[in-house]
């Protein structure tokens, strides 16, 4: 296939690179000559450093630079061309006219795609005399390294485009997910459960931004925190994402941002390429605070509460074989501490409701971790050597393993990683249900485009549909607030039984297909 490239930026040098290695004749065009001779030069360096880590072949390298083609004129004649790939600036004024000029240019039966990130397939395609050849082609950055593409149908992309547009992708190795044309199409849209419910935590100062990225870590098993990935990304940039799919989604709870960034963007605090966002860089900037050591009597006794607390019995089981001081009684002796395994639920709540001493009390996220951190919730009440004690009794380890990380947080519905996998889920589950994407291309773009270690829809299935649904009912009666309601999506596959990376039956496929419409109403 002969691929006409607009825009020698990084993303457009990327896609030429991935195409030309891919076995096709690439054309790379800017209206800045020296842009295109600068990209072709960093491609020849890209393809040369792959034959260095043995990742190809020398004769392959020198194929995929024959096929990579300077052009001078963007605009040039193409009777051969059979797809173009837009990859110019994120303003529509400047893509209607890049598009405008090629239609001009290049044969009807060429494909046209859009590179954009944030605009409107549909918007840019109304712009054409034949909007029906456009659809969104989405890259990310680098592209050779991230093995994901969306394809973005628009409102009036003709039906065998996409198709086209996925075996393609695929006959050069990445995957292909198709989204609908909405704000922030999948990746974009779903990364949004993590930041903003992250962000909800901060405001609420459940813990700090080192904190939270430690849980996110160490117990969901995220390979960055949400503000460590926010200072990578630029909270400049992550910040407009939220706005701009809060604001498309028409203010959707779940998606609404927090009034934290405004400040921190306008203050320049971006993040990496600023020196300073959540965390400082460069030569000589401190290092997040180191967390403080445990001090506390890992020998005082222990009383986890009750059967009817879910996560109780395991919980107790697992300190006694770590040597805990576990108490088997059916209160607590005077001068025990107490754990409370929380599910949705604040440690205060459960000690007003089982008559708990409030000093003494804790919570403890029951959440499996990926890795060796516990979290400790403390109440306003809390007697201070008390929370020392049972961050000592919580580090215990089995005999010839490694101590336990114990973060300790403020008292909040759920805790932290229960609110962060809810959003997480949460919104996933509202894509599937909005029908924007299926449920396996939803997991397949979560975990190559955002790096998750599992899909979210499929993460929900581990813990379980009925069990995330009472997550997410108990976060919602706690804090009354709409972002943590249930999907409909959540509550159907609870109720029957199905999955959550179920697709479930359709009412089409219910449907005799030779029936008319009218006929199945019996009009």
């Amino acid at each position: 296939m002969r691929i006409r490239i607009v825009g020698a930026g990084a993303m457009g040098r990327g896609i030429a690179q991935w195409a030309a290695a891919g076995g096709h004749t690439v054309e790379l065009c800017d209206v800045r000559p020296e842009a295109v001779t600068a990209a072709v030069g960093f491609v020849r360096s890209m393809l040369e450093r792959a034959v260095d880590k043995g990742r190809m072949s020398a004769g392959d390298r020198d194929a995929a630079l024959e096929r990579l083609v300077p052009l001078e004129d963007p605009w040039a004649p193409g009777p051969d061309v059979e797809l173009v790939v837009e990859a110019v600036r994120e303003d529509l004024d400047t893509k209607a006219e890049v598009f405008g000029k090629l239609e001009q240019a290049l044969p009807a039966s060429a494909v046209f795609a859009t590179n954009t990130s944030s605009l409107s397939v549909t918007a840019i395609a109304a712009t054409l005399a034949d909007p029906s050849r456009l659809a969104g082609l989405h890259f990310f950055n680098p592209v050779p390294l991230m093995r994901i593409v969306e394809v973005v149908p628009g409102a009036a992309t003709r039906p065998e485009i996409p198709p086209a547009l996925t075996a393609l992708v695929e006959s050069c190795g990445h995957r292909a997910v198709t989204v609908a044309d909405t704000p922030g199409f999948l990746v974009n849209h779903a990364g949004r459960g993590l930041v903003t419910e992250a962000l909800a935590l901060l405001e609420e100062s459940v813990t700090d931004p080192a904190g939270i990225d430690r849980i996110a870590r160490d117990v969901l098993g995220l390979r960055m925190g949400p503000f460590e990935l926010m200072d990578l990304t630029g909270l400049d940039v992550t910040a407009a994402v939220i706005d701009s799919i809060w604001q498309g989604f028409r203010h959707e709870d779940r998606l609404r941002p927090s009034y934290l960034t405004p400040n921190r963007v306008t203050a320049g605090l971006h993040g990496r390429k600023t020196g300073r966002g959540w965390f400082a860089y460069g030569a000589g900037a401190p290092s997040p605070a180191a967390e403080p050591p445990v001090t506390g009597d890992a020998d005082r006794p222990l009383f986890v509460a009750g059967p009817e607390v879910s996560g109780s019995a395991a919980l107790r089981e697992v300190l006694a074989a770590a040597g805990a001081s576990v108490e088997t009684g059916a209160e607590p002796s005077a001068g025990a501490i107490v754990l409370v395994p929380v599910w949705g639920t604040t440690v205060a709540s459960a000690v007003a409701s089982l008559g708990l001493p409030a000093g003494r009390t804790f919570g403890v996220d029951p959440l499996p971790a990926a890795g060796r951190r516990r979290v400790l919730a403390v109440t306003p009440a809390a007697d201070p050597a008390a929370a020392r004690d049972a961050r000592a009794v919580l580090a215990r380890a089995a005999d010839g393993e490694e101590p336990y990380a114990v973060s300790v947080v403020r008292d909040t519905a759920g805790s932290v990683a229960q609110r962060l996998l809810s959003s997480v889920v949460s919104v996933a589950a509202s894509i599937a249900e909005r029908s924007l994407a299926a449920p396996a291309d939803i997991d397949l773009a979560v975990t190559t485009g955002l790096g998750y270690p599992v899909g979210p829809l499929a993460w929900g299935d581990r813990i379980g549909a009925a069990r995330m649904l009472e997550l997410q009912r108990s976060l919602h009666a706690t804090t009354g607030d709409p972002r943590h309601r249930p999907t409909r999506w959540l509550m159907e596959r609870a109720q029957l039984g199905l999955e959550l990376t179920d697709p479930g039956t359709s009412p089409e496929a219910c449907v005799d297909p030779g029936t008319s419409p009218d006929a199945r109403v019996g009009l």
